[in-house]
C-alpha cells in the first residue's frame, strides 16, 4: 500500500490522469510549437542570456509550453486525491467548488499554487463559499480556499479575504471562510501533519511504475525532500 489515507487504485487512478495529460502535451507540442507565433525578440535575448542555441531555446520553449498544460492537470490531481481520502467527496470538475466533507463540515476550492488564481477570480471563489456556507441545512460548515504551493514558504490558515478592484477595497473577513496552504489542509483532510509530504515522496515511484521506468528510491527520495523542504516551511 502506497498510502494510508487513499486506496492505491485511487491514487494510481489521480496519476494516471497527470500522465495522460503530459503525454498528449507532449504529442502536440511539435505541432502547436510551430503554429504559434514564436516571438524571435526572446528567443534573442534568452537565447544570448542562457548561451542557448537555436535548437536548445526551441527545446526549452517546448517545455515550458507542455508545463503550461501539466500545472492546469496538478490542481485537478490534488482535486482527486483530496476528493478520494474517507469522508471526503470529489464535487468534480466545471463545478463551483472542488471537494467537501459532510462530517467535518468542510467544503473547499483547491488550486495548484498561490498565484494560480487571478483577484477577479478570487472573488468569484469568495462569493462561491459564501453561497454554499450560508444555505439552508449548511449552518456550521467552514469553506477553505486552498493554494497547495504557498507564497514564501508560509503555512497559513486565515480568513480569506481578497481584494476587489471594482470598489478597491477587500470582502469582509469571515471566520467561516479561510484561506490554507496545502500542507495545512491536507493535514486537515487526514489528521496528518505529514500527509502532503507522504504523498509527494511516493509519487516517483507511482510515476515510475506506470512508465515502466527504474526507480532509484534513495536518490530520488533525498532529492525531491530536499526540494519539497526548500517550498514548505517546517
Amino acid at each position: 500500500m502506497y498510502l494510508s489515507f487513499i486506496s492505491d487504485e485511487d491514487l494510481v487512478t489521480a496519476v494516471d490522469k497527470v500522465l495522460a495529460v503530459i503525454k498528449k502535451a507532449n504529442a502536440d507540442a511539435e505541432k502547436a510549437l510551430y503554429e504559434s507565433v514564436i516571438d524571435p525578440f526572446s528567443a534573442i535575448f534568452d537565447g544570448v542570456f542562457q548561451s542557448l542555441s537555436l535548437n536548445e531555446w526551441l527545446k526549452l520553449e517546448r517545455t515550458r509550453q507542455i508545463q503550461k498544460t501539466m500545472q492546469n492537470s496538478i490542481g485537478e490531481f490534488h482535486q482527486d486525491v483530496l476528493g478520494s481520502i474517507k469522508g471526503w467527496s470529489n464535487l468534480g470538475r466545471g463545478g463551483l467548488l472542488d471537494v467537501v466533507n459532510i462530517d467535518k463540515k468542510i467544503v473547499a476550492e483547491v488550486k495548484n499554487k498561490y498565484n494560480t488564481t487571478k483577484g477577479n477570480h478570487k472573488i468569484v471563489i469568495y462569493k462561491d463559499l459564501f453561497h454554499f456556507l450560508y444555505k439552508p441545512g449548511n449552518d456550521g460548515y467552514v469553506g477553505y480556499y486552498v493554494e497547495i504551493i504557498p507564497k514564501g514558504k508560509k503555512v497559513y490558515n486565515k480568513p480569506f479575504t481578497p481584494s476587489d478592484n471594482e470598489i478597491h477595497l477587500r470582502l469582509a473577513a469571515n471566520e467561516r471562510i479561510r484561506q490554507i496552504d496545502g500542507k495545512s489542509f491536507y493535514e486537515i483532510a487526514t489528521g496528518s501533519k505529514t500527509a502532503l509530504m507522504d504523498l509527494y515522496v511516493v509519487l516517483p515511484e507511482i510515476i515510475c511504475d506506470r512508465l515502466n521506468k527504474k526507480f532509484d528510491k534513495k536518490v530520488c527520495k533525498e532529492y525531491f525532500t530536499d526540494l519539497f523542504k526548500k517550498v514548505y516551511e517546517f
